[in-house]
């Protein structure tokens, strides 16, 4: 029996040729340049999101570091009976 076409797994000439990439900026001002095609309604939403972002990882830490009442780690490991974990 043969292979159908479906089943031999050659690319086309469509998949073969690559289109060029509108993302492909390699140099820093290229980027900046891209930044330009932001649009205006979405810079507002980028700062609102930014500040939660920021006041979520300050307030993390500030709780992690300066809550002396928080745990951290276990205490009291000599009143447990030893488990080997496998």
């Amino acid at each position: 029996m043969y292979a159908t076409r479906a089943l031999r797994m050659v690319p086309t000439k469509r998949m073969m040729r690559m289109p060029k990439e509108d993302q492909s900026a390699h140099t820093i001002s290229q980027r900046l340049r891209k930044l330009r095609q932001i649009p205006a309604e979405l810079i507002p939403l980028g700062v609102v999101v930014g500040f939660a972002v920021f006041a979520a990882g300050y307030s993390s830490f500030r709780k992690f570091f300066v809550d002396k009442n928080l745990r951290l780690g276990r205490q009291n490991r000599q009143n447990e009976p030893s488990e080997e974990h496998h």
